[in-house]
């Protein structure tokens, strides 16, 4: 596999997103990396850490597009940045998947404009996968498209249910709709009419999701639209963020002899619910992998990333996605308006 990384693009620059290049290219043995940036800086941050160099490529890229600029003039008026040049590549069939941890706006919005649309799908959406007690649950959509209509939540469901199945590794995932009750009449008008079109679907379909549910393991995939994905999504980082914070200031305030049994006891909770196991969240429903990182992601997300371009890509995601939205029927016209 080719897998094209956009060097410049996050919180710490180039420097994290080098070492988790060099760390992926050592576990995915048969994958070529393609880093897409500043030529000179990543040679210096490549020399700093010692990484023999087969197998990494870099493709010079002169601009970068800044976290807070307008997402698609970004796009348009920085011909040359390293986002736009990375996702070029899979444009063109030169790299399998593409991966950035720089502006989530504008990297959606490169993909809509150079990557395009898979056949049949009408938005493609950002899925994020939650750990919890009972195992990793899939959310869809966090934040591609806050007006959603309820052809696209059925497809957000078929396009989830695969990434889980393989990507994931859930054998037959649980479906749900993200509702404010479990009874079938309860919700919005675009939950009840997507409930409808879900029940239909070649899905293990199981009804509607309460927030709750995220968690409590009765559900595998859960779907909603981007706008209410994107405000559960900020709430839950935050709320694990603060839990973890509360739980060492306690730990630190216990005494050394009592602390030291429960040291590897919060190293394996942290671990497993740390959501950089994943890395990355792919937009799914693009013509290509995209995976999508979070800005301030550490060297380990983005290998862990780059290990998820690698699945999503040789499983065949996206023909399997084609495939599953035809059998599924087309959606009336104009249902994407």
């Amino acid at each position: 596999m080719r897998l094209a990384i956009d060097a410049m693009g996050s919180d710490y620059g180039p420097r994290e997103t080098v070492r988790g290049a060099v760390a992926a290219r050592d576990l995915l043995a048969d994958d070529e990396i393609i880093l897409v940036g500043d030529q000179a800086v990543i040679e210096r941050e490549l020399a700093a850490v010692g990484a023999p160099r087969d197998r990494l490529r870099i493709k010079h890229a002169s601009q970068v597009v800044a976290m807070a600029e307008p997402p698609v003039e970004a796009i348009r008026r920085k011909p040359d940045s390293s986002m736009r040049r990375a996702t070029e590549l899979i444009a063109r069939g030169e790299a399998d998947a593409v991966v950035s941890a720089g502006n989530t706006g504008a990297f959606v919005a490169a993909a809509h404009m150079i990557a395009k649309r898979l056949p049949g799908i009408r938005r493609p959406g950002i899925s994020v996968v939650f750990p919890t007690f009972y195992g990793p649950v899939v959310l869809i959509d966090v934040g591609a498209n806050v007006d959603s209509r309820p052809v696209h939540l059925l497809q957000y469901g078929l396009m989830a249910d695969l990434y889980a199945r393989k990507v994931i590794g859930i054998e037959a995932p649980r479906v749900g709709i993200l509702s404010i009750g479990e009874e079938s009449e309860k919700g919005n008008e675009l939950a009840r009419e997507a409930r409808e079109l879900l029940e239909k679907a070649p899905l293990a379909f199981c009804g509607n999701a309460e927030g709750r549910d995220i968690f409590n393991g009765r559900f595998d995939v859960i779907v909603c639209d981007g706008f209410v994905g994107n405000i559960v999504l900020k709430c839950v980082e935050a709320l694990v963020s603060n839990m973890f914070q509360v739980i060492m200031q306690e730990f630190k305030a216990l005494d050394p002899q009592a602390a030291a049994p429960l040291a590897p006891v919060l190293k394996e909770l942290r671990r497993r619910h740390d959501a950089e196991e994943y890395g990355g969240a792919p937009l799914l429903g693009v013509d290509g992998v995209v995976i999508i990182c979070h800005g301030n992601s550490s060297a380990r997300a983005i290998t862990n990333a780059l290990r998820a371009a690698d699945a999503c890509a040789r499983n065949q995601v996206n023909r399997m996605i084609v495939e599953a939205v035809a059998h599924a029927g087309k959606p009336a016209v104009g249902a994407d308006s």
